[in-house]
């Protein structure tokens, strides 16, 4: 019999034969129980001196729990909990109890697909897409991945978040401080506002976030309630070094707080504020002496260049000037510590390459966050970012400087008897 109609049906995505991803689930699950079993079994030979009065074994297999599904990056993978007895459940002594470190107990995702979901998130897939977009990966069948499962973990990366914010920094030294101040394209509250952003080195040489909240444009007094709120968590030593742009209430606010922390400005900042006051035409030629000024071999040399640029450009641009040497010593401090250090000093660049994610997400939303869910998705992301960080430079010389040893042009002053007598 045949058909009168001309339409064709094409095959549609669920309906594709995949025999290669089977065969990998399959295997997954076999390697998977092989390994469940091969914990649970190095657990009971661990236990075998465990005994009863009576002499039997204390601890012996119990079966399996009912099998559940396990999310992975192949798909849904069905496993069986292995469980144990304990029998001495009446008697003394400390009971003793099997957790699997393979397959945890509530499990239903593997820690890399845990970590995925936040960053779909915040990259810009909205909690209706997850499931369409992760078909692809685990397959259509994929559960746990519906609205409501993604809102309740957004509601646990805010309960993570309420604990960050209220963690003990009594032990907690960061050498130098990065700061500044992320205006997000959305629509947080009626008023200008923005995400303070501190990120500290510690004596080891690692970044690590130390702190954010939402500020008003940046004002002295937004800034003093963040440097406030991380005193009144335990941190009491002042970081050697801050670097920041020229944004005047976070100076205000660390000169209040942490008044003996010195003052290093961010020269991209800088350059970028210059150049927006000189005709475009010009731009690359005082972007390449900018560059030789910061990139110097030492403050002598530094100092002398930015003379040179402040001759040639005053009689013609004369606000150029004047905004590079307001800030002309603050510029330069970093000559004062160790050279290795210098590339991570003269800018606080970090933090904005961080926040270039956040930026997309606002754009991908059209500017409708609220300002709980904007500061819940800097936190997540900054703390995944955290990770791949990259270490301090010439980490053997912070040491020297929280011991307060002196550094001239980068290398280290070395006191001579005479000088110490005096």
């Amino acid at each position: 019999m045949t058909s009168d109609t001309t339409v064709v049906a094409l095959r549609q995505p669920e309906a594709v034969d995949d025999p290669l991803t089977a065969v990998l689930r399959s295997g997954t699950r076999r390697l998977l129980a092989q390994a469940v079993e091969a914990e649970a079994e190095a657990f009971l030979a661990e236990m075998r001196g465990q005994r009863l009065p009576d002499g039997r074994e204390r601890l012996v297999r119990h079966g399996h729990g009912p099998e559940r599904l396990v999310q992975t990056g192949i798909g849904p993978v069905p496993v069986r909990r292995v469980k144990l007895r304990y029998r001495g459940a009446g008697q003394e002594g400390e009971r003793i109890c099997f957790a699997s470190n393979i397959l945890p107990r509530w499990a239903r995702r593997t820690p890399s697909l845990n970590a995925l979901l936040p960053i779909l998130y915040l990259r810009g897939v909205s909690m209706g897409d997850f499931q369409e977009t992760l078909a692809a990966l685990p397959g259509k069948e994929t559960p746990n991945l519906s609205p409501a499962v993604i809102a309740r973990l957004r509601d646990t990366w805010q309960a993570d978040y309420a604990r960050w914010q209220r963690r003990d920094l009594a032990a907690r030294h960061y050498v130098y401080l990065w700061a500044d101040g992320i205006y997000l394209q959305a629509r947080m509250e009626p008023q200008a506002e923005c995400m303070l952003v501190l990120i500290g080195a510690t004596p080891e040489g690692k970044k690590e976030l130390v702190g954010f909240q939402v500020g008003v444009r940046e004002s002295a007094q937004s800034w003093r309630e963040l440097l406030v709120d991380l005193k009144a968590c335990g941190l009491a030593i002042a970081p050697e070094l801050a670097t920041g742009d020229g944004a005047l209430g976070f100076w205000k606010a660390l000169e209040a707080v942490f008044p003996s922390t010195r003052h290093q400005r961010c020269w991209v900042h800088k350059t970028s504020n210059v150049l927006n006051k000189v005709p475009k035409s010009v731009q690359p030629a005082v972007k390449q002496e900018f560059r030789e000024i910061w990139q110097a071999p030492d403050r002598a040399t530094a100092e002398a260049a930015i003379s040179t640029f402040a001759e040639k450009y005053a009689a013609k641009y004369e606000k150029a000037v004047t905004c590079l040497l307001r800030d002309r010593d603050a510029l330069l401090t970093f000559y004062d510590f160790p050279a290795e250090h210098w590339d991570h000093l003269w800018t606080s660049n970090p933090i904005e390459s961080v926040f270039a994610t956040v930026l997309h997400r606002t754009v991908r939303t059209k500017g409708a966050l609220s300002q709980n869910t904007a500061r819940l998705m800097v936190s997540k992301l900054v703390m995944a970012a955290a990770k791949t960080w990259r270490r301090l430079k010439g980490e053997n010389q912070l040491p020297k400087v929280i011991q307060g040893v002196r550094f001239r042009n980068g290398v280290e002053v070395k006191e001579t008897p005479t000088q110490t007598a005096a």
